[in-house]
């Protein structure tokens, strides 16, 4: 009876209070309310120890959603899924669609950091409005809320809020889609990357390959480093070599490697250097910006005509004016982007804007590029992808075939050591003719590929040979008639 009694007793006092809190509202004036009301929480401040920190899903003036939220949740999703008792689940639309899961509306979780006890809170204002609408419509706006004492202040405000932003966008990172881009003029568009290049897929001698692995790593982790030195975290990586050596091949391996988006931006779709600069302001941190065949994608040297100028030279100013304003809207426009622009694009003051970046130039001609281009500095390290070697050959025999050893690795490596052949073409030989693929089969077309180019170079060589002689026969030939014409023998 007792216990009846008391909670009889305390609903009489909340409704007395609800009463008295309904009076208040109706009867006292809005001024004097909100004063009272002011003091009020001025008071329970200075009595209450905690501190609480609101961070709202939307912000600004056109209520972009707010990237402390977002990384505030992804912090928060490991916690959620071993305190929560009520969880939302989304998935990740990733190459291994993760199921990600945070803590519904008007749910609590914990956190320790440093010995220092905190609580996080999740919520949601709703509001309803009629704007352009008969019929009224819901407003959601979600939040966290964090509560710790206030003896902490400090502690919470520089290391702690740091730490949750920089954890909540590194769990980001990981569990995006990434992405493959390109360009069409200033524009970029793009579509999910999913290439399965891995560095132990790829045709290398191993003391390189482990090489380039350590120094993308050292790289992703060099964020302080860049930042005490006072330079841009950026690094730029040439990829030389014949065709088909495997540079594409190279760079899908680095993406993966780092978990980095692909920016592959064709220059000869840039109208001009203002459009480039526009471009490098679009692209994300921890992305990989990609020109292939460098020396192909436009004239960088100050060489480049304009065949307009030259057709108006041969008498085009003579022309009606309308057949030439036809014929330049047909022509294809020329990119205005320079070495100077380019340069820039790679190291100049733009290049800061983001961070942890890679900027990776291919060729298949470096000495055709300009020195200022690929000078340490703009290109730091240049990866030279040549033949394939036997080394490089049994890790393909290792991918392809499966296979350690053959008794005709003897004979394909006496072959490599004679003749040149591309990783793609090894690759080509070694693709299974039948399923189940038959080893031997394999290695012989191989080995018949190594010979017949072998026999190719041999009559190369010899044609070249030939020419060469000729061309000396050639030469002394109007050397004696250059002579007898000097002494009047000739007439």
């Amino acid at each position: 009876m007792a216990a009846k009694d008391f909670f009889t007793h305390l609903g009489s006092i909340i409704a007395s209070l609800m009463f008295i809190w309904a009076m208040f509202q109706q009867y006292f004036p809005y001024e004097l309310r909100s004063h009272i009301e002011k003091y009020s929480k001025r008071l329970v401040t200075l009595i209450y120890p905690y501190i609480q920190i609101t961070f709202h899903e939307f912000t600004g003036e056109r209520f972009m959603r707010s990237e402390a939220y977002s990384a505030i949740e992804n912090y928060l999703s490991t916690k959620s899924s071993t305190q929560a008792k009520r969880l939302k689940a989304d998935i990740v639309r990733n190459s291994n669609q993760s199921l990600v899961l945070s803590m519904d509306d008007h749910e609590e979780v914990s956190d320790e950091f440093e010995g220092i006890k905190l609580w996080w809170s999740s919520g949601k204002n709703i509001t309803k409005s009629q704007v352009f609408s008969f019929y009224p419509t819901t407003d959601e706006k979600r939040y966290y809320k964090l509560t710790f004492h206030k003896g902490y202040r400090e502690k919470v405000l520089d290391s702690y809020l740091a730490s949750v932003l920089k954890e909540g966008k590194a769990i980001k990172v990981r569990n995006r889609m990434r992405k493959l881009y390109t360009n069409n003029g200033s524009m970029w568009s793009h579509v999910v990357f999913e290439h399965p290049a891995t560095f132990q897929t790829l045709a290398m001698e191993p003391e390189k390959k482990q090489e380039i692995i350590d120094d993308l790593i050292t790289f992703s982790k060099a964020e302080d480093f860049y930042a005490r030195i006072g330079r841009a975290w950026k690094r730029g990586y040439l990829l030389y070599g014949p065709p088909g050596t495997g540079k594409s091949t190279m760079i899908a391996a680095m993406a993966n490697l780092l978990g980095y988006d692909l920016y592959d931006l064709e220059l000869t779709a840039v109208k001009d250097n203002t459009e480039l600069r526009k471009l490098l302001i679009e692209t994300s941190s921890k992305s990989i910006i990609v020109i292939e065949d460098i020396d192909c994608s436009l004239d960088l040297t100050g060489q480049r005509t304009n065949k307009k100028k030259e057709k108006v030279e041969d008498g085009d100013e003579n022309k009606d004016p309308r057949q030439k304003l036809v014929k330049e809207e047909r022509e294809p426009k020329n990119s205005q982007v320079t070495l100077s622009g380019l340069l820039n694009f790679i190291d100049g003051l733009w290049s800061a804007c983001g961070g942890e970046r890679l900027i990776v130039f291919t060729t298949n001609h470096m000495e055709k590029l300009d020195p200022a281009l690929i000078r340490k500095g703009r290109m730091d390290k240049h990866i030279e992808l040549s033949y394939c070697s036997f080394v490089a050959f049994k890790a393909l025999a290792k991918n392809y075939l499966l296979i350690d050893s053959h008794e005709l690795f003897e004979r394909i490596g006496e072959l490599f050591g004679e003749i040149n052949m591309t990783p793609a073409d090894v690759a080509e030989h070694l693709m299974p003719k039948t399923l189940p693929a038959d080893v031997e089969v394999s290695l012989r077309s191989l080995i018949q590929g190594l010979e017949l180019a072998k026999e190719e170079a041999k009559l190369k060589s010899e044609k070249e040979a030939q020419e060469e002689e000729q061309e000396e026969v050639k030469s002394e030939t109007t050397m004696q008639q250059n002579s007898a014409m000097e002494n009047g023998d000739v007439k």
